[in-house]
Order: C-alpha cells, then sequence, then structure tokens
C-alpha cells in the first residue's frame, strides 16, 4: 500500500452508553456531544445535558496532523449540568490523548479516544465494527511498522487560548465566502472573502441567494450537511450548508464558482438542442404538401430552440415602383406576446443606406451578426422600430444565385450568437432553400397539369375539381350555383379559313374576356376545342346569372382586332342551377351542355336556362308542384331581407323582402325554380301572402326593439297585384301585424303595371289612400316611359340591374341612366338604383343625384338575423356618433 496511507494519523472515539458501545470514526472538524438527538454524538442517558460537550479539530503545530479538543457546554459558552470528566478529573476543556477515557456527569455514560497510525484504511473501517478495539489494532500491527501512537504534549501552542484564537480566525483568511446566519434570519457572521463578493449580502439578508430558502431547507432535511448550486448575478456557485443544531446556526462554504462549467454545459444543451430544431424542421420541409406550412413550422421550431423571440425568411424580388432589386418579408414566427413586424419590411429597396451593406455582405455568401449598438446608424434607427436589440442573417442561396436571408431575433438583451447557432441557421437555410427549388418544380408540374396551355385558364381536370368543392359550400350556406356551358358560333369556319395560329390567338383573347366579364370568385374554363365552361359560386337569385350571361355575351359580340383582321364573332351559352334536377356535378354538366344545345336551336349568340319547365312536366316536376303547395304550412319559407342604402349618408333606408324555399330533403331550391312553377300553378297567392305578412312582422318586431323605422318592400307578381281583394288583404295583414301602413312598400314590375294601366291606377290609389308606398320594379324593361308611369301615384322608381351593369361600358346606357334619374326626380319620385356592385357604378350614381342604392357592394340578401345584426350594429354607430358630437 503507499507509504502515505501508513504514516496517516486515524481518530476514534468509543462510546459505551446504556445503549451499549458503539465506534465512531472523527472525520469532521466539529461534533456536538449531548441527549438531543440533533446532536453529531447522541448519549443514551438522563444524567446528560442536551448539549453537553463539543468535540473540536486542532492543527498540531508544523505538522499536517491534527487532534481534538474535548470542551464542556455547548457553542454559546452554557456548562453541562453534571460536568466533564477525562481520566477521572473534571475539566472545561482538554487536549485528548490516546487511551483518554472521558466520562459525561458520571460512569454510566463515557467514552475512550484513540489517535493511531501503521494501519491501512480497510482495517480502519473495519476497526469501527471489532467489538474490542484495543485487541483489533494490536492485531493489524507487524513487525516492520510496529504499532505507534502519537502522543500529545499537554503543552503544545494549539492547547493555549491564543492557539484556540487562531483556529477560529482561519475563516478569515480562506479565500472562499463563509457566512453564518442563526435561525431568526440574522447574518451572525461573514469572513472577509464574503463580505467581498456579496458586499449586499446583510442589506438584503434572507432574500439574497446565498441564503434564500436555507430556513427552509434546514427545516425539511433529516440531515444537517447538503449542498446545492446557486446563482448570484449571472454567477453559479456550489453552496455547502451545514446545520449546527447545539447552536442553532446556520453555516454556508461557497466551495466553488463553477459559472464557466455552467455555461459549457448550456451551450452543449443548446447546441443538442439546435440539431435537433434542424433536423425536425428538415422533416417539416420534406414531409409538408404546402411549402409554406412547412415555412411556418419550421421557423416555429428554430426560433424556440435558439430561443429567440423572432424568426424570418426575407426573399428578393425586384420593387413594385421601380424594377430595382428589394426585399420583402415572407415568412415570420413570434414568441408569444410580439405582434408582427411584416407591414414593415414590404418592398423594401437594397439600394438605401438602411440596407445595403446587407445586401453586400448576404450576397458574397457571408454573415450578419450582433448587437445593433455595433451596427451603423441608418441600421440603428431600421431595427429600433421593432425593438431589436441583438440580430443574426445568412443569405439563402439557390444554384450560387442569392435569392433571400434567413433571420434570428432578440429583442429581449444584446446577445452574441454562437458559431452553433450561425451554423444552424445556414444549415437551415440550405434546407428552406432545397425545399423552395422542390415547390417551384412542383408547383409548375401541377399547374400544367391543371391549366390549357394556350389559353392558361383551368382545364377540365380543374374545373371538375373546383366544381366538386363548391357544391358541398352551396348546401352548407343554403345556396345555390350555375354552371355555364359556352361554344363559339362557327368558330370552325374562322379556324379552316384563316388558319389555326390566328385561331389559336382568338381563343386566347376569348378566354381574356371571358375573366373580365366575370365576378370576383367565378371561375371560367377551357373544356376543349372552342367550348368553355363557367363556375358562379354563391347564386342567390337568378338576376345574378342573367347578368353574368349578358355580359359575357356582348363582350363576345364586339370586334377582335389584331394581325391586320377585324373579326365579329358571336357565342351561345347554355346554363344549369344546382338544385334537386341538377343536384351533383356530373348532372350539372350534362344540363348546361342540354341549354347549349337548345340555345343554339333557337338561332344562336343567346343563353338559355335548363328548366324542367321548357318540356312536358316530368314526375320530378309534379313531386316539386306538391312539396311547394305544403311549403307555406310546414314554414319551409324563409324571408331574406337586402337593405336599401342612401348614397350621401350609408344610411339603411329600406329593406326588401326575397322569398327562399329550404326543403328538408331537396335541399335550397332556386328561386328561378320554383316561382315560375308558383305562377304557373296558381300557388304563388298564397306564397306571396305569406311573405308580405311576414316582412310586416319582422318590421314590426324592429321597431319594437328600438331600431330607427324604415320601410319595407315587398314584390307583388303580376297574379298577387291583379287579385280582387288585394287591397283588402293588404288592410287585413297590416292590421294584424300591427304596421303603419307607411312602413310598408309594394312592388310591382313595370310590364304589371302597364298590361292595364286604368286598372292599375284604381289599385294604387286605392293602396295609397292606406298610406302604403308604392314603386315601380325592374324599370326600363317594360319598354314603357315616365310619361305613361306619371299617370300612376308613385313614389319610388327602382332602376333595372341590367342597366347598372352597362353603366361604366356603355355611354349609351350612362346617358339613359341620368336621364331617368332627372325624369323621376322631376316627377317627385325617389330613384333607387338595382345591383350596385362596383364602386365606379357608385360614384356615376352620386354624380347624377340618385338617391339609393341595392347590391353586393353593400349587402347581399341576409337571413333576419342576420339583416337585425346589420340594423343593430348601424344603430349602435349612429348613436355612438351623436354621443361624440354632444347631440345625447
Amino acid at each position: 500500500m503507499p507509504g502515505n496511507e501508513w504514516e496517516k494519523i486515524r481518530h476514534l472515539l468509543v462510546v459505551q452508553d446504556l445503549q451499549g458501545q458503539r465506534t465512531i470514526p472523527l472525520q469532521e472538524t466539529t461534533y456536538s456531544i449531548g441527549r438531543d438527538s440533533r446532536n453529531a454524538i447522541v448519549l443514551r442517558s438522563r444524567s446528560v445535558s442536551r448539549q453537553h460537550a463539543i468535540l473540536l479539530r486542532v492543527t498540531l503545530p508544523e505538522t499536517d496532523q491534527y487532534g481534538f479538543r474535548i470542551i464542556d457546554g455547548n457553542f454559546k459558552g452554557k456548562s453541562s449540568t453534571n460536568g466533564l470528566y477525562v481520566n477521572g478529573m473534571k475539566c472545561i476543556s482538554h487536549n485528548l490523548q490516546h487511551g483518554d477515557v472521558v466520562e459525561f456527569g458520571n460512569n454510566q455514560v463515557q467514552a475512550k479516544y484513540y489517535a493511531v497510525s501503521s494501519i491501512s484504511d480497510k482495517a480502519f473501517s473495519e476497526s469501527c465494527d471489532a467489538e474490542n478495539i484495543s485487541d483489533f489494532l494490536l492485531e493489524q500491527a507487524n513487525v516492520a511498522n510496529p504499532f505507534q501512537t502519537v502522543i500529545v504534549d499537554p503543552n503544545f501552542e494549539a492547547a493555549s487560548e491564543t492557539a484556540l484564537a487562531r483556529l477560529a480566525s482561519f475563516p478569515e483568511l480562506i479565500p472562499n465566502p463563509i457566512i453564518e446566519m442563526d435561525l431568526g434570519g440574522t447574518i451572525t457572521y461573514l469572513n472577509p472573502a464574503a463580505s467581498v463578493k456579496f458586499p449586499k449580502i446583510r442589506e438584503i439578508g434572507t432574500q439574497h441567494p446565498i441564503l434564500k430558502g436555507l430556513l427552509n431547507a434546514v427545516e425539511d432535511r433529516k440531515i444537517n450537511s447538503f449542498s446545492r448550486e446557486i446563482t448570484v448575478n449571472q454567477e453559479v456557485f456550489e453552496q455547502c450548508i451545514h446545520y449546527l443544531p447545539e447552536s442553532d446556526l446556520i453555516r454556508t462554504f461557497i466551495v466553488r464558482d463553477i459559472t464557466e462549467q455552467k455555461q459549457a454545459e448550456a451551450e452543449l444543451r443548446q447546441r443538442d438542442r439546435l440539431l435537433q430544431a434542424v433536423a425536425e424542421a428538415a422533416n417539416y420541409l420534406l414531409v409538408e404538401m404546402n411549402y409554406e406550412t412547412g415555412i411556418d413550422k419550421a421557423l416555429a421550431v428554430l426560433g424556440e430552440a435558439a430561443k429567440a423571440d423572432r424568426a424570418y425568411l426575407f426573399k428578393n424580388h425586384l420593387h413594385l415602383d421601380t424594377g430595382a432589386m428589394a426585399v420583402s418579408l415572407q415568412f415570420e414566427w413570434t414568441r408569444i406576446n410580439f405582434t408582427s413586424t411584416r407591414h414593415h419590411w414590404q418592398n423594401q429597396l437594397y439600394q438605401s443606406s438602411e440596407l445595403a451593406r446587407w445586401y453586400t455582405t448576404l450576397s458574397g455568401g457571408k454573415s450578419i451578426s450582433g448587437t445593433i449598438q455595433d451596427f451603423p446608424i441608418a441600421e440603428q434607427k431600421l431595427l429600433a422600430r421593432d425593438g431589436i436589440q441583438s440580430l443574426l442573417l445568412v443569405p439563402l442561396r439557390l444554384e450560387d444565385e442569392f435569392w433571400g436571408y434567413l433571420g434570428l431575433a432578440d429583442c429581449s438583451q444584446e446577445r452574441l450568437w454562437s458559431r452553433h447557432e450561425e451554423s444552424t441557421l445556414l444549415t437551415m437555410a440550405a434546407s428552406i432553400s432545397g425545399a423552395w427549388q422542390r415547390q417551384q418544380v412542383e408547383e409548375k408540374i401541377r399547374y400544367q397539369a391543371l391549366h390549357d396551355m394556350l389559353t392558361g385558364l383551368p382545364n377540365r381536370v380543374l374545373f371538375n375539381e373546383l366544381l366538386a368543392k363548391a357544391l358541398p359550400i352551396a348546401t352548407r350556406n343554403r345556396e345555390s350555383l350555375a354552371v355555364m356551358f359556352l361554344d363559339l358560333d362557327r368558330f370552325k369556319v374562322i379556324n379552316d379559313t384563316l388558319g389555326h395560329t390566328l385561331g389559336d390567338k382568338l381563343l386566347q383573347i376569348v378566354a381574356q374576356r371571358l375573366k373580365d366579364s366575370l365576378r370576383e370568385g367565378d371561375t371560367v374554363a377551357r373544356w376543349g376545342g372552342d367550348e368553355f365552361t363557367i363556375l358562379l359560386p354563391q347564386v342567390n337569385y337568378l338576376d345574378e346569372v342573367a347578368q353574368v350571361a349578358h355580359r359575357i355575351l356582348q363582350s363576345i359580340q364586339k370586334m377582335f382586332c389584331f394581325d391586320g383582321h377585324e373579326l365579329y364573332i358571336s357565342a351561345s351559352l347554355g346554363i344549369a342551377l344546382f338544385d334537386e334536377h341538377s343536384n351533383n356535378a356530373e348532372i350539372l354538366i350534362q344540363h348546361a351542355d342540354a341549354a347549349l344545345y337548345h340555345a343554339k336551336d333557337i338561332g344562336r349568340n343567346n343563353y338559355q336556362f335548363y328548366t324542367t319547365t321548357l318540356s312536358a312536366k316530368t314526375p320530378e316536376l309534379l313531386n316539386l308542384e306538391k312539396s311547394l303547395r305544403y311549403a307555406v304550412e310546414r314554414e319551409e319559407l324563409i324571408v331574406y331581407y337586402q337593405p336599401r342604402v342612401n348614397i350621401l349618408t350609408g344610411q339603411i333606408t329600406g329593406m326588401e323582402a326575397l322569398v327562399r324555399w329550404q326543403n328538408p330533403e331537396m335541399g335550397l331550391i332556386a328561386p328561378n325554380v320554383f316561382i315560375p312553377l308558383a305562377e304557373e300553378s296558381g300557388l304563388i297567392i298564397a306564397i306571396g301572402e305569406w311573405v308580405l305578412r311576414a316582412a310586416c312582422l319582422q318590421n314590426k318586431a324592429w321597431q319594437e326593439a328600438g331600431l330607427p323605422p324604415l320601410t319595407v318592400a315587398v314584390n307583388l307578381s303580376p297574379k298577387q297585384f291583379r287579385q280582387s281583394t288585394l287591397v283588402e288583404d293588404v288592410a287585413r295583414i297590416l292590421a294584424e301585424t300591427g304596421l303603419d301602413a307607411n312602413f310598408l312598400e309594394l312592388e310591382i314590375t313595370e310590364s304589371t303595371a302597364i298590361a292595364d294601366l286604368e286598372f292599375t291606377r284604381t289599385v294604387l290609389h286605392n293602396l295609397e289612400q292606406m298610406g302604403v308606398h308604392l314603386s315601380i320594379d325592374d324599370f326600363g324593361t317594360g319598354h314603357s316611359s315616365l310619361s305613361r308611369l306619371q299617370l300612376l301615384p308613385l313614389h319610388n322608381l327602382k332602376i333595372d340591374r341590367s342597366f347598372i351593369q352597362e353603366l361604366t361600358t356603355d355611354v349609351r346606357v350612362a346617358h339613359i341612366v341620368k336621364a331617368i334619374v332627372t325624369l323621376g326626380r322631376n316627377l317627385g319620385l325617389r330613384l333607387t338604383a338595382e345591383g350596385v356592385e362596383k364602386q365606379e357604378e357608385l360614384d356615376f350614381l352620386k354624380s347624377i343625384h340618385c338617391e339609393d342604392v341595392q347590391g353586393y357592394l353593400f349587402y347581399k340578401p341576409l337571413p333576419a338575423e342576420k339583416a337585425t345584426e346589420v340594423l343593430q350594429n348601424k344603430h349602435t354607430s349612429a348613436l355612438e356618433m351623436k354621443s361624440e358630437v354632444g347631440l345625447l
């Protein structure tokens, strides 16, 4: 065994009390001895004080060995009750020598002290379990190294009070901070190292990280000594705590500064997190079918792993106005509580002073990293608006071309980005560039698979996909949709005569005109050859479809000029509406095709709706008519309301009631299907009366809810208007619903009004006498004139939507509308324009002093609940405005 193991002095205390004998190796610096269970050495006897004595380790002069001194009483100086005896002599303190026998008050409890050498660690450990310690130690001696004992001179320096004082001053000399605190939380001692390292510890007290939680920790733990890690001002220390129960003190010792170790461990953990993030993000970029979703997920994983506040992807492009190189923020991830900054980073020129350095550096393949205080002033101002304190940017390159950059930002601290973070970002940039390239290729392949290469329009495959998606949406929203089939008239003649090149050019122009004729959200596709299909989702009334069909045919009739040729062509159009007869994609297209051939049969250059009323009644049509007879009593009819808006004020001046049929088996049935059927079967009279009553009840409910009073307009069908009891029926419904006649407006079409002018004048006069407002609907379609209508007691004139749609494209129509408004105002009529969908239409109507408008530019027809919400919101806004200007 090593020589130093033989030379080492071993210290033992063999204790004998009422519970027997036990051997204690003395290895600590201090031991408290007494009856209390919290002592280091517990003696089992009532004659022993709770804290009887202290065993204190002292260093031998001029050696590296030590001995032990035993002192009567506790650390506070309170003596024991029955005294301390060493070798039969009572004493206050004594430097123990090998073989000394210590008695604690009487001979019931005693201890024998041993100090030995020339014994191995193993033998020393086994001595603690030996029954006769003296015999055991003798057995371990050998001749080459005889048994040795250390004889301590009673006059050695450590026995004096001076030596004890020097021992006590030991904490004053070491560089490790030592602090003592009593159980009341008061600091009782600081060594110089502690005072220097933690100058505010007395001021902060138990809230200082060194002392925080110690009182609870001592109470909760069953052992008196333990260690922990603490952080003070970003420095990490290993701290040992020793509880001295005999003196009610907690002594803490700062073993070492482990800040660098912890930083190294944190860097390793951060590197592992970043590597895992790269793998996870790369997986998202590979498996996500949607490129944008993959980028969003990848940035989120990267930002979280890097503990950044923002993660960016910027993409280069040409400036929208100047054509110079610019950059925009395309994707952004932000930590919770941070708002998006995307609006700050759109269409930013690289040639600006803020970004010129970035372009030079990043396009050269280098990164930009650091705190913004190290950036040029112009860049600091740019980044300060987003609260950025530190930034890391790496270039995105594809086939050696600089196409953007990837970035991480910290808005919470001035952060120096590590090489691991930079390399991770570079790896991520490579993955994103690869994913972007794949996405470009996939998009090109998909585009070619779903689009017509000549016109750029969707092809038959994509049209079928869009139609399949639109059908369940229409069902869910209780709307209809329309499918149109268009064929160019005599296109084959042009193609054969002038050649396929010119024919292809003609198809391209036709495709563009078709797109320009549609509403937002509509789709036109090239079906094949000179055939096109058109999808109109979100259809609520027949006129919407008719207007689009009319615009399409007009656009194609205009002259085509190209390659020195002037061509005139026309088209035929078939239309099928989603209803119980055309209830799936395949049948809709078949019925639209059938309607197209019907349009060709009756002379081309027109549009026709597919409807069963065109032929003999089928069993399906008879069943529909039967169901319609029960629609009113089964409450299957619904009234929608379309607001009428004042052009100048934007206020709602009235509501038009429009009927819908929601059949529980067949779903939402388009008005163009059941209204003609109702007219033909006579059911329109019962339906009209139900709509009139429902509209009056709803208007009365709005008034009782405190909403501003307005008129509700109800259309009267020709058959309903010619009922001999019409005036009495209106009076009865007004009385039953409690609605004042001034808030009801009845509308008849122009053609209905002029069919029998004398009859019309009589009926309208009687209704006017009641106080009902009267209106001519669809003015301009009945080939009459205001000079004839001025004979009637009218209040309102509604300009047909077909005029409004051509306001901005046909100057003649604009003159007609202006003349109608001027004459109408001169006759004292209030003018309402129907079907207003575009801002330029509204601007023209405002310029000619038309009062009111209806149309999708403001509101589409709404269910009663939605219409009520609109009215309530308008009313609330008006009240708030009055309150602000002091009118309330």
